[in-house]
């Protein structure tokens, strides 16, 4: 049986328990997206707790070049606030345990998604589609424990339990920081400091930062004049933006299981770079283009949050989006202080025209033209208008 192992409390005791339940020959797999983690420190721990087998796969920057440079085009933000780090990470780690589980001869796979959250969607759909015949076992939907009741079974087991110091539930990677915990299940409280990692407050930043993203069909190539692939360009924005008081997200977000919930991110890197990719499409884009890719976004945004990563049209709007980033190049200017502020933009495919709107010296239509004009494009209106208003 292959086990999507985070090294967290969950998948560690969930490697006993498989073993008690189904007398089953845990092999691990950990894919790297990008998470603050020690994966030699997993990888003793899995041994540790009973596996037999353990692979850790270095997935970022597959990641980097898959999923976020598809959510960077697609400027997705779930319900305009979330950049979709976790949405985004599972379906390519269920890929890459899919393909363990069949260089194995796996004839199970596992994971420990729980029913509350969305993660069971992103899995079970991901294992569906590319490995219809292995059998899913959830364990924390099945063995009935509670976060005190998992370490009291992990400690007569003798089980290495990591660090579960935090009062906070952390799920990171490359693109974004999700933050959760019973201390700020009340969307009234504030969520406490010691709880960002990425960032600090706006009011402890002393001075502004100025950035030049440089952008080629879509995607940022270079900050500041440097060139650079997309890892290491999220990477740096992550710490530079995320120390001038910028990149936190904490709102009520509509779950795909059925509730509301009050989640709160970091993703300082995410939040820019999309920023300053909207305002690059608005300055190449016709208004048509501009208004039918708003819809466009929000369609891809919503099947990828809603766990729907192979559903054809998914698939199908990826080329329209990756399309209408051809003409996507420029740089934007930015400036970052507790907020972000865009300074400037350029683009070799800009539909702006200065001289076409300089009051000065621009084209000016003639009082005929502009008569004209608004008589025509008021004329549906007005004839609505008065057919209603006759009386």
């Amino acid at each position: 049986m292959a086990l999507a192992y985070s090294g967290g409390l969950d998948t560690t005791v969930a490697i006993h328990w498989l073993k008690e339940k189904f007398n089953a020959e845990v092999i691990t797999v950990t894919v790297d997206v990008g998470q603050d983690d020690d994966f030699k420190d997993i990888e003793e721990r899995a041994y540790k707790a009973g596996a037999i087998r353990h692979y850790t796969i270095d997935a970022k920057r597959e990641f980097a070049e898959g999923p976020v440079a598809m959510a960077i085009m697609a400027n997705a933000l779930y319900e305009d606030k979330y950049p979709l780090g976790t949405a985004l990470a599972r379906p390519l780690i269920a890929e890459k345990v899919v393909e363990i589980a069949k260089r194995e001869g796996c004839d199970a796979i596992a994971h420990g998604s729980t029913s509350k959250g969305n993660d069971q969607v992103r899995f079970n759909e991901a294992l569906m589609a590319l490995a219809p015949d292995i059998m899913i076992i959830e364990p924390a939907k099945i063995w009935g424990m509670n976060r005190a009741e998992e370490i009291e079974y992990a400690r007569k087991h003798g089980i290495p339990i990591p660090n579960i110091h935090s009062r906070f539930s952390i799920d990171d990677n490359l693109w974004s920081r999700s933050i959760e915990g019973h201390e700020i299940d009340d969307p009234s409280v504030e969520v406490p400091e010691d709880a960002f990692k990425w960032t600090v407050p706006p009011e402890k930043v002393d001075k502004p930062l100025t950035l030049e993203i440089e952008f080629s069909e879509g995607l940022p190539v270079a900050i500041n004049g440097e060139k650079m692939d997309l890892a290491g360009l999220v990477s740096l924005l992550n710490r530079v933006v995320g120390m001038h008081g910028f990149g936190r997200i904490d709102h009520i977000e509509n779950r795909v299981v059925g509730f509301k919930s009050r989640e709160v991110y970091e993703a300082p890197a995410a939040l820019t770079i999309i920023e300053a990719h909207k305002d690059l499409e608005k300055l190449v884009y016709t208004p048509l283009e501009y208004r039918f890719k708003k819809i466009v976004d929000q369609v891809w945004t919503d099947l990828v949050y809603n766990g729907l990563w192979h559903e054809p049209l998914r698939e199908e709007l990826d080329g329209l989006i990756r399309t209408m980033n051809r003409w996507v190049s420029g740089i934007v200017k930015v400036k970052v202080f507790g907020g972000l502020t865009i300074l400037g933009r350029e683009s070799p495919y800009a539909s702006y025209s200065k001289d076409l709107v300089d009051y000065v010296s621009g084209w000016y239509p003639s009082e005929e033209e502009a008569r004209g004009f608004i008589k025509m494009h008021v004329l549906h209106s007005l004839m609505a208008y008065r057919a209603r208003h006759r009386a």
